[in-house]
């Protein structure tokens, strides 16, 4: 008996040993998951960053054996290279010198910016055959780096530079169906060759014209008229039978309570329905539409065009913001309404938006590099366009496409019209500090039935967005559509 009580108690000791070694196991496998899959997730998502940052000590090693690749357009002009002089010394220069800052960017002892930064790991690697990289080796001659080919277009850049010309701001053309920017510009710039020289002065206190900041992506502003977009969007969903019915007769200004909403320059527009209202940008009616809609569904509206989110965008870039919700009182709603109050965009999101309507209310994701070519000119990485996801319908992106056509058929877009091309836009003009000339916007896009390229314009403090952005705008669209047809 004592013998079989003996056994028993061999055998559970032997059986709770095992559970023990099982869960043990069931552990380790399931640790092992989780290694994997975050290791996947890395090397999908996380690693070009961490590599390519210009942090990472190991690169330091690399730009050891080889020299630095060149950065080039879309037709391969070259946009940034390594000059190497006789005692062996290397120097990046800049071509274009002021023209590609903000976008190329610049390589010192200051850092690196642009896609100087974001391409750094491809510009210090180096895919020469062999049998060239052995005799590099054996020489002591460095490797030649692989060279980067953007999507951005000389001509296009050039023609938006000289566009804006001395105005403060921003101009930003892309291709609403691929992502491909093809131009970023942003004023006022600086010498991409003598930042090192001129860090002191860049950086200093005294100096206001912040040329380091790439209004673009990090320039945040009250979007004006542009986001009546948004307004005219939310009134249609939740009016969705009546809309077509809504007239205000505009007297110049829109009074509710103490509170006083008046049209740009005070301008009377009479008896507006709401495609004319959008089109003359009414500001009397949209404040009026303002106080009807539902604060909370409008912040879900801006929520989902990306307000307040994270942007499908690699380089550095501010948050845009949209604070109405359910507790905001009237002044807040009449001034969200019209796009202004503390709503704040960067032209970057704005252009966004506009490319989400041109694309039947897909976004793409924003992109600068097209692909990666060794020194012999072979494709060692090709980037390819890839969505976002879906900011709106394909009927509110058509419903909003009209709406913007009329703009300048009708409206305020007049800068637009009478060219061989058809354009559907939004004029807008914010008001930001009192005594001080508004901030101009134009944002759209052409062909207006079948997009193929879509544009932002930002001028700061430059008045009215018919008067300014707009011939701003038409200047690039007409060296655009002159360049590649309709």
């Amino acid at each position: 008996m004592r013998q079989k009580d003996e056994m028993e108690r061999t055998e559970n000791a032997r059986a709770r040993s095992n559970r023990h070694i099982l869960w043990l196991t069931y552990g380790i496998a399931a640790l092992f998951i989780a290694m994997a899959v975050y290791f996947g997730w890395f090397i999908q998502f996380k690693s070009e960053n961490v590599i390519g940052s210009s942090y990472n000590a190991r690169l330091d090693l690399l730009s050891d054996r080889v020299t630095r690749g060149s950065i080039m357009s879309n037709d391969k002009t070259v946009l940034a290279q390594t000059n190497v002089a006789s005692d062996g010394s290397e120097k990046r220069y800049y071509p274009y010198d002021y023209l590609f800052v903000h976008s190329v960017g610049y390589s010192g002892k200051n850092g690196k910016t642009g896609l100087e930064s974001l391409a750094n790991f491809y510009l210090l690697s180096s895919h020469v055959n062999l049998i060239e990289k052995t005799i590099n080796e054996f020489q002591g001659k460095k490797n030649l780096g692989d060279n980067v080919i953007t999507t951005l277009d000389v001509d296009l850049q050039q023609t938006a530079s000289d566009a804006i010309g001395k105005h403060r701001g921003a101009v930003i053309v892309m291709e609403p169906d691929t992502g491909k920017i093809l131009t970023m510009v942003s004023q006022p710039n600086f010498n991409a060759n003598l930042v090192d020289e001129r860090w002191a002065e860049l950086i200093s206190p005294d100096n206001t014209k912040a040329q380091l900041v790439n209004r673009a992506t990090q320039g945040l502003y009250p979007p004006g008229s542009t986001f009546k977009m948004l307004t005219v969007l939310e009134y249609m969903k939740e009016n969705p039978n009546t809309w077509q019915d809504y007239v205000y007769n505009c007297n110049g200004s829109y009074q509710n309570g103490d509170y006083t909403i008046k049209c740009y320059h005070g301008m009377a527009h009479g008896a507006q329905n709401l495609i004319q209202a959008f089109a003359n940008s009414c500001n009397g009616a949209f404040a009026e539409i303002g106080m009807q809609i539902n604060s909370e569904k409008f912040r879900a509206l801006a929520n989902q065009m990306l307000f307040n989110s994270e942007l499908p965008y690699t380089l550095p870039y501010n948050q845009s913001t949209f604070s109405l919700d359910g507790s905001s009182d009237d002044w807040e709603k009449l001034q969200t309404a019209i796009g202004q109050g503390k709503t704040q965009i960067t032209p970057l999101h704005n252009l966004m938006i506009v490319s989400a309507i041109a694309n039947g209310g897909t976004l793409m994701k924003p992109y600068m590099i097209d692909h990666v070519e060794n020194v012999g000119g072979q494709t060692v990485k090709k980037f390819l366009p890839s969505a976002y996801g879906t900011l709106m319908s394909a009927n509110d992106a058509q419903f909003l496409t009209h709406l913007m056509s009329q703009v300048v058929e009708i409206g305020t877009g007049s800068a637009m019209r009478g060219a061989s091309y058809t354009v559907a836009g939004k004029t807008g003009s914010a008001e930001f500090e009192a005594g001080k000339e508004t901030h101009s916007w134009f944002v759209g896009f052409a062909p207006a039935d079948k997009p193929k390229v879509a544009i932002c314009v930002l001028a700061e403090e430059s008045g009215s967005g018919g008067a300014v952005a707009a011939p701003i705008a038409r200047q690039v669209l007409d060296r655009y559509f002159a360049k590649y047809g309709q």
